[in-house]
């Protein structure tokens, strides 16, 4: 089937996905609580009925400092794994003429989508809602004050922590169209996707009432929300952007690994707010997602430079960067819902899966995703959704309960799947159509060949 059907098919999918979900109930009403009525005692003379009982009232949620400290340290290690850190992976994976346009892409999104999170986002992810979107009722952050909770924390500071998923997940997909999309597209494009999006993905799986949510779903840190996400919405761009001039043909090698490999190792260490971060709490399942994101990592690098070894007779750099990177993304919906040694194992499979995610099944698809954010980003997502459903069972060392029935589990996590694919694919299509027809989504030949650098942002990164 070609491209073009393939999108086609994609694009009826999810309109008929979107049109059966809008006629769907919010969200079911919960039976209210039968009063608890006292009995009479049997000796009482003329007797009256018992008085109700007085319900406890509910323990009123308190501040816990320590929660607080570690969400606002998790917060900043966000920051930190996407400016500098994806920025510098990012940077040194294209050639000299672009490192600018890359920085300055990955910054200005990350800048200008935590503003439009604070203005809408958060209220249409987190303020109630039905099935794919919350309410306005928290529109520009309206009703949170310093001392207003959520759990145990400021709500403050949740709202920044998901501010820094959000944009990431946005920053994440420029990789796979750099250094050919005008900057005045990737920011419009942003707006539009992030609106579509990112914003009903994330309400469907971490919001009470959203559709993945009420399924019982297992993303603990955004393997469908900000992974798959992100890496079909690229996928989609590398198709409609178009392959560099000269693809194939000459190669284009990264210009500095070791920007790439600062990058990357930032990337690792602000990961343990992005996974332990999600726990809300500075508790034993923070604890669970910490070491887990230690352990996924290693054997992901360890089993990607292995497979190079064995196949191409040398060990990388590039490859151990990405073996590690296929290994964050992978333990990312399972960080908290896996065992130790389910981790290891959930990492060994990723370094092996998206190293052919990066080769074989990108010639495959006959695609210039520069940076392989589909191949490492969109198949580890897959890979780790999917056997999240597999090692959070208790018989392999996970937290699910004694009951857990893993075919049952298994199925949900493959809807999650499936559902981000389509919705996340057809928004994209859209949203670029959108860019290109108005816009346009490319830069002309003469400055792609010049560089961005200059020809988009006037300066240039090295001066010889």
């Amino acid at each position: 089937m070609s491209i073009k059907k393939m999108f086609a098919s994609a694009l009826a999918a999810g309109a008929l996905l979107m049109a059966a979900g809008a006629g769907m109930p919010a969200m079911a009403e919960e039976a209210a609580a039968p009063a608890v009525v006292a009995e009479a005692p049997a000796a009482a003379a003329p007797a009256a009925e018992a008085p109700a009982a007085p319900e406890a009232p509910a323990a009123a949620p308190t501040l816990n400092s320590g929660d607080t400290a570690w969400m606002l340290t998790s917060t900043m290690l966000v920051i930190l794994m996407t400016i500098p850190g994806l920025a510098l992976f990012y940077g040194g994976l294209g050639r000299s003429k672009n490192m600018l346009s890359v920085l300055m892409q990955v910054l200005m999104l990350f800048s200008l989508i935590t503003v439009l999170w604070a203005i809408y986002g958060y209220s249409l992810v987190f303020a109630g809602g039905g099935s794919f979107f919350g309410t306005f009722d928290k529109l520009f952050l309206n009703g949170i004050k310093p001392d207003t909770l959520s759990g145990t924390i400021p709500e403050y500071v949740f709202a920044s922590f998901q501010a820094t998923f959000a944009a990431i997940t946005c920053a994440l997909i420029v990789g796979a169209f750099a250094e050919r999309m005008k900057f005045a597209a990737v920011m419009t494009f942003a707006v539009l996707w992030f609106t579509f999006s990112y914003i009903p993905m994330a309400h469907m799986v971490w919001a009470a009432g959203g559709l993945l949510f009420e399924e019982g779903a297992l993303d603990f840190a955004g393997g469908t929300v900000v992974h798959i996400n992100a890496g079909i919405a690229g996928l989609v761009g590398a198709y409609m952007v178009g392959k560099r001039i000269g693809f194939g043909k000459e190669a284009m090698p990264p210009h500095s690994l070791t920007m790439t490999m600062i990058g990357a190792s930032l990337l690792w260490v602000g990961w343990f707010g992005f996974n332990a971060g999600s726990a809300l709490s500075a508790g034993g399942v923070a604890g669970l997602a910490f070491i887990n994101t230690i352990l996924a990592t290693g054997a992901a690098a360890v089993s990607w430079v292995a497979c190079e070894s064995l196949f191409k007779g040398k060990a990388s750099m590039l490859g151990a960067a990405s073996g590690a990177v296929a290994g964050l993304v992978a333990v990312t919906p399972a960080a908290g819902f896996v065992g130790p040694m389910g981790s290891i194992v959930l990492g060994l499979l990723a370094g092996v899966v998206c190293l052919w995610g990066v080769s074989g099944l990108k010639r495959m698809l006959g695609v210039d995703d520069a940076f392989d954010v589909f191949g490492v980003h969109g198949v580890g997502g897959i890979l780790g959704a999917i056997l999240t459903g597999v090692f959070a069972a208790p018989a392999l060392g996970g937290t699910g309960a004694a009951d857990y029935a893993m075919g049952h589990q298994l199925m949900v996590q493959i809807k999650g799947v499936v559902i981000t694919l389509v919705w996340s694919g057809v928004v994209a299509f859209i949203a670029y159509k959108l860019v290109d027809m108005t816009i346009g989504l490319r830069v002309s030949d003469e400055a792609e060949r010049e560089g961005l650098d200059i020809t988009s942002h006037g300066e240039s990164a090295y001066h010889s």
